[in-house]
């Protein structure tokens, strides 16, 4: 995984501040692999229940961490209890690495 220890703790913390506590965050995508170079940071955030607002807060949570990571591209997917599935959130939650 190419992210540092203080990294996931900055992912986690200001997913928490945003989502709440009781939803998952999951790395997913080509920070995974530790022999590639580059790539951005593909989160996958899973709530057991509705998250209400969601746009808004996808997008709030991604411009805090820039701001907190340094300005460097972030994709973030966000599932809930309403979320219709499709072959990426799939993926995601298949190889995604839980932080």
């Amino acid at each position: 995984m190419r992210l540092t220890q203080e990294q996931v703790e900055i992912i986690k913390q200001t997913t928490a501040e945003v989502f709440g506590e009781e939803v998952s965050v999951r790395l997913f995508g080509s920070r995974l692999d530790d022999d590639t170079r580059g790539g951005d940071i593909d989160l996958l955030v899973e709530s057991p229940g509705l998250i209400e607002n969601k746009m808004d807060r996808m997008l709030t949570l991604t411009a805090r961490l820039q701001l907190r990571l340094g300005d460097q591209p972030i994709d973030i997917l966000v599932v809930d209890s309403t979320t219709p599935l499709n072959p990426v959130h799939r993926h995601a939650m298949q190889t995604g690495l839980a932080l």
